[in-house]
C-alpha cells in the first residue's frame, strides 16, 4: 500500500510538472500580447459602433412611429388612431352544432369547431379553422389611409351566446361587423354596416376587398386519397360550380361573378358566401407535402359591395361544416341573398350522367336503408343486391349473346379453315357476318348491355368516397369504411403498395379476375384472332386495379367485391339454366324462318351484321376498282 501511495504521488507530481512546463513554454511573447490587446480593443470598438447603430435605428423607428401617430391625430386619417391600439382578446359564440372564436384584432373568425364530428382519435372535435394557419380579412380604400381590418382592434358589443357585433371605431363614427349563428345550423350570418364615416371615404368607394387564406388540414387516415377530394371550389353566377386542380398546384381568375368560394377537403368545408357577389376573384391552391399535417394551402381574394354611407349593409354568410348532401341542400334555404346557393355541389357526385344517377337514385336508396339503423357495411351490401337486381336483365342479355356466339363456334371454325390465307380475310369476314345475320346473332350483343351497366358502376365510384355517413364507421376488420383497411400493415414504404395491404381490395381484384376468366371463355368463339391479346388485357386490369384501389375507401372496395361475387353467381346460374344444344336448335329454327322470309337464293342481312356486310362489300368494290386502274 505504501508503494502504491508513493507511486501515486510521483505520478501526480509528474503531471503537474508537465502542465506547468507546457504553460510556461506556450505563453505569448511581448509582441504577441500587444497584438492580442489591439485585436480585443478593435473588436470592442466595433461592437460599440454596432450597438450605436442599432440604437440610432431604434430611435428612428420610434420617431417614425410617433410621427405617424401624430399625423393620425392631426388629419382626417386620425380616425384609425384608436383602432391601432388595443389588446387582442377572443370572443366565442356557439349553437348546437358549431362553436366560433372571433378575435378583437381584425374582428374576424379565428377558430371554428364542429361539435358532432371528431378527428382520428375519435375524441377531439373537428377544428376547421385556427388562427395559427387560417386568416380572413377585409380592406376598404380610404381617402388618406386604407382600412385593413387585420391591423386594427375592435370592441365586442351586443354579445349573446350565438351572436356578437365587432365595432370598429373610426373617428366619431364606426363600422359594425355583426355575426349571428343560426339555430341548429352550420351557417353564420355577417352584416357589415357603416355609420357616420362617409366623409372618410371617396364618393366613388363602392366596394371592399375580402381575403381568405387557409391551410387545409389532413383530417383522415390516407393523405393521397383525401387529397384527391380536397380542392378550392367556387360557384360562378351563370355557369355553376367549378374547382381548381385536385392534384398539384393551380390558380384561376374567373371572369364571372361568384356566389361563393369554398376551401374543401374530403368531408368538410369552409365556405364564404357573398350576397352581393364576389368580383375580380383571384384563387390559388398549392399542394403541401405528405406528413406535413396539411393537404393544400389555399388563398382567395375578391371584391364585394360596400356602402360607406350605411344606407345599404354588406351581407355575407359563412358555412363551416360537413360535406353532407342533405345538410348542404337544407342550408340553401337559409340564404340571406334570396338566391339558390346550390351548396350541395360541394359533394362531388361525378359528371352530369353519374351525378343524375346518384342524385335521384343512389342517395334515396342509401338514406332509406340508413334510416333502419343498420351497420354501414350491411347498407352497402343491400345496395349492391338492389343494383345487381336492376342490371340483371342486361347481364342476362349479355350472357345469352355470348352463349349464342359460343354454340356457333364450330361453324365459325369451318369458315376460318376455309380461308386460311391473309389475303382472304375480307371474304372470311363477309361469310362470318353473313352467318351471324342468318342466325340472328349480333357480335356486339354481348358488349352493349355491359356498357349500359358502366354508368351504375362509375356512379358508385363517385358516391361512396364522398358519403360522410361512412366516415369512422367500422365493418368486419375495417375500422373506417371511408378510408383503406390496413389489417396488414408494416413500417416503411413499398413502391406501389405504400405501408399496408387492403384485404377488401384483394377480394375485389380476385372476383374481378374470376369474372374476366368466365367472360373470356364465353366470348372465345374462334372468330376473333385478337382475342388472345384481349384476354391478357382483361387479366391485367384487376392487377392494375389492385395498385390503384389499395389506397381507396374500403367501403368502395367492399361494394365492388360483393358486386363481383354476385357477378360470378349470376354467371354460374345462367350457365346452369342454359342448354347449348337447345339454344342451337332455336338458332337453327330462326335461321330457317329468316331464310323463308328472304325468299329462295337470298340472304336477308339486317342489324349490325347487315351494316358490317355492306361496309365490307363497299371496301371490296373499292379494291376491285383500284386493281382495274392498275391494270390499265
Amino acid at each position: 500500500t505504501k508503494n502504491m501511495d508513493k507511486n501515486t504521488l510521483i505520478g501526480f507530481g509528474l503531471m503537474a510538472a508537465v502542465l506547468v512546463g507546457f504553460s510556461y513554454f506556450n505563453q505569448p511573447s511581448e509582441a504577441e500580447r500587444h497584438k492580442m490587446d489591439s485585436i480585443a480593443q478593435a473588436n470592442q470598438l466595433a461592437q460599440m459602433k454596432a450597438d450605436s447603430i442599432n440604437e440610432i435605428q431604434k430611435a428612428k423607428a420610434l420617431a417614425a412611429q410617433e410621427a405617424k401617430m401624430n399625423a393620425l391625430k392631426n388629419d382626417s386619417a386620425g380616425i384609425l388612431f384608436q383602432a391601432y391600439n388595443g389588446k387582442e382578446e377572443k370572443v366565442s359564440i356557439e349553437n348546437e352544432l358549431v362553436k366560433f372564436d372571433l378575435t378583437t384584432k381584425g374582428g374576424v373568425p379565428c377558430g371554428a369547431t364542429v361539435k358532432n364530428y371528431t378527428g382520428q382519435d375519435r375524441v377531439t372535435p373537428i377544428s376547421l379553422f385556427s388562427d395559427e394557419a387560417d386568416k380572413i380579412g377585409f380592406a376598404i380604400s380610404g381617402k388618406n389611409e386604407n382600412v385593413v381590418t387585420n391591423d386594427l382592434f375592435m370592441q365586442p358589443v351586443e354579445k349573446t351566446d350565438s351572436s356578437v357585433t365587432m365595432r370598429l371605431a373610426l373617428g366619431a363614427g364606426h363600422i359594425d361587423f355583426a355575426y349571428k349563428l343560426l339555430k341548429n345550423s352550420y351557417m353564420m350570418n355577417l352584416t357589415i354596416k357603416a355609420e357616420g364615416v362617409a366623409n372618410y371615404f371617396a364618393p366613388t368607394t363602392k366596394s371592399m376587398a375580402v381575403s381568405m387564406h387557409a391551410k387545409v388540414k389532413q383530417l383522415e387516415k390516407g393523405y393521397s386519397f383525401e387529397n384527391r377530394y380536397s380542392t378550392l371550389t367556387y360557384y360562378e353566377k351563370e355557369d355553376g360550380s367549378d374547382y381548381l386542380r385536385q392534384m398539384g398546384n393551380d390558380d384561376e381568375m374567373p371572369e364571372e361573378s361568384l356566389n361563393w368560394i369554398a376551401f374543401k377537403n374530403q368531408f368538410f368545408n369552409t365556405t364564404i358566401i357573398a350576397d352581393q357577389d364576389f368580383e375580380a376573384a383571384k384563387l390559388t391552391s398549392v399542394q403541401l407535402p405528405e406528413n406535413s399535417g396539411y393537404l393544400k394551402e389555399m388563398d382567395a381574394q375578391a371584391n364585394t359591395f360596400f356602402d360607406p354611407t350605411g344606407a345599404q349593409p354588406t351581407t355575407m354568410q359563412f358555412y363551416f361544416g360537413p360535406n353532407h348532401f342533405n345538410t348542404l341542400k337544407a342550408s340553401n334555404k337559409l340564404s340571406t341573398g334570396k338566391k339558390d346557393l346550390e351548396l350541395e355541389e360541394l359533394v362531388d357526385l361525378g359528371w352530369p350522367l353519374f351525378r343524375w344517377i346518384n342524385r335521384f337514385f343512389t342517395l334515396y336508396v342509401f338514406d332509406w336503408l340508413s334510416g333502419f339503423g343498420m351497420n354501414m357495411g350491411i347498407v352497402l351490401f343491400i345496395m349492391t343486391i338492389i343494383l345487381n337486381a336492376i342490371v340483371f336483365p342486361l347481364r342476362k342479355k349479355s350472357y345469352m349473346s355470348s352463349a349464342k356466339m359460343r354454340v356457333l363456334k364450330p361453324k365459325i371454325e369451318e369458315i376460318n379453315a376455309k380461308y386460311p390465307n391473309k389475303e382472304d380475310a375480307m371474304r372470311k369476314n363477309q361469310e362470318v357476318m353473313q352467318l351471324y345475320s342468318q342466325y340472328g346473332v349480333s357480335p356486339m350483343g354481348g358488349c352493349l348491355p355491359m356498357l349500359i351497366q358502366m354508368p351504375v358502376w362509375i356512379a358508385m365510384f363517385n358516391f361512396v368516397p364522398n358519403a360522410i355517413e361512412l366516415r369512422q364507421q367500422s365493418f368486419l376488420w375495417a375500422d373506417d369504411l371511408s378510408t383503406y383497411d390496413d389489417l396488414l400493415s408494416w413500417s416503411g414504404h413499398i413502391w406501389g403498395l405504400g405501408d399496408h395491404l387492403s384485404i377488401f381490395c384483394l377480394g375485389f381484384c380476385a372476383t374481378n379476375i374470376i369474372n374476366s376468366v368466365i367472360s373470356m371463355r364465353q366470348q372465345d368463339n374462334g372468330a376473333n384472332p385478337q382475342m388472345g391479346a384481349m384476354k391478357w388485357m382483361m387479366y391485367l386490369m384487376p392487377v392494375m386495379f389492385f395498385f390503384i384501389f389499395n389506397d381507396y375507401s374500403s367501403g368502395l372496395c367492399w361494394y365492388y367485391f360483393v358486386s363481383g361475387l354476385m357477378g360470378v353467381g349470376v354467371m354460374w346460374y345462367l350457365k346452369k339454366r342454359t342448354n347449348d344444344a337447345e339454344l342451337l336448335q332455336q338458332l337453327e329454327k330462326r335461321r330457317a324462318e329468316k331464310k323463308m322470309e328472304a325468299g329462295p337464293g337470298k340472304v336477308n342481312m339486317t342489324g349490325m351484321a347487315g351494316r358490317l356486310q355492306r361496309l365490307a362489300e363497299r371496301q371490296q368494290e373499292l379494291q376491285r376498282q383500284q386493281q382495274q386502274k392498275k391494270n390499265q
